[in-house]
């Protein structure tokens, strides 16, 4: 592990400047830590704010920066405008990226920031990512992945420099919740952040709320499933989603799976 962290400083002091687009997850976390470790205040963070960014996501990327002590700004994107987007075609996140990057781009251009990096790894590229092929039309640089850095060695590295959210979940986008072809709107958004919260605040972290339609799928690790139907009051949960603007509450028995809505791709 130490040789790859080592070649990651090294891309970094090449680079002399670099602007993070820092989702708050861990992938960019970890990068942004080691871009402030090797550049200081020649390394910027930035978080994109949208509908599909709920605040509590941003409240704890903000943390993260402060702990890490890079310096953290926050800009806002409109891919809601768009309605290509919004259609969630299977190459919405392509859509997503576009409008992320080119509203990064042009704040690097005026601060003099010659490198935009994100936090995809070498995982990623493995997984139907559509968004990170508008990244490198728009000349973005993943360190991670050109290092060869897996999801489980961000982590690692991540807990090997101290970072305490090193086995954070990952959390995309709220968009990700919903089936292809399914219309995306603000409402939808907020319904869906707002019922993961609800979860969220009863202990349960690593989870989805899968949206259909009027209604919610819950999505946990299978050995949780068990637990979370004996220690939840059922008809509060339900009330509860009711009022969010659910009509009906699901629990998927297979349990949470990343990248689940992408087996429709496969079928197809």
């Amino acid at each position: 592990m130490s040789n790859k962290l080592e070649q990651l400083k090294a891309l970094f002091t090449e680079m002399e400047l670099a602007m993070i687009a820092y989702s708050g997850g861990i992938d960019s976390t970890l990068v942004a830590k080691i871009a402030f470790d090797v550049l200081g205040d020649r390394a910027l963070a930035v978080t994109a704010v949208s509908p599909s960014l709920l605040p509590e996501d941003l409240e704890s990327a903000s943390t993260q920066a402060t702990f890490i002590g890079i310096a953290h700004e926050v800009v806002t994107t409109r891919e809601m405008d768009n309605p290509n987007y919004t259609a969630n075609p299977v190459n919405r996140c392509y859509f997503c990226k576009s409008e992320l990057h080119d509203t990064l781009k042009p704040l690097a251009n005026r601060r003099g920031y010659p490198y935009i990096v994100d936090g995809v790894n070498a995982d990623d590229l493995q997984d139907y990512r559509p968004g990170i092929q508008a990244a490198q039309e728009r000349g973005v640089r993943s360190p991670l992945a050109e290092v060869g850095v897996t999801k489980p060695e961000v982590r690692q590295i991540a807990q090997e420099l101290g970072l305490p959210w090193w086995d954070k979940p990952a959390q995309p986008c709220l968009s990700s919740r919903f089936p292809y072809g399914e219309e995306i709107t603000i409402a939808k958004l907020q319904r869906v952040g707002r019922a993961e919260m609800y979860l969220r605040r009863q202990g349960w972290q690593n989870l989805r709320v899968r949206s259909e339609g009027d209604t919610a799928r819950i999505e946990l690790p299978p050995e949780q499933i068990q637990e979370f139907v004996v220690a939840n009051d059922l008809p509060e949960l339900v009330e509860a989603f009711q009022a969010y603007g659910f009509l009906y509450v699901t629990l998927d028995l297979e349990g949470y799976r990343s990248g689940k809505l992408n087996r429709v791709l496969k079928a197809v």
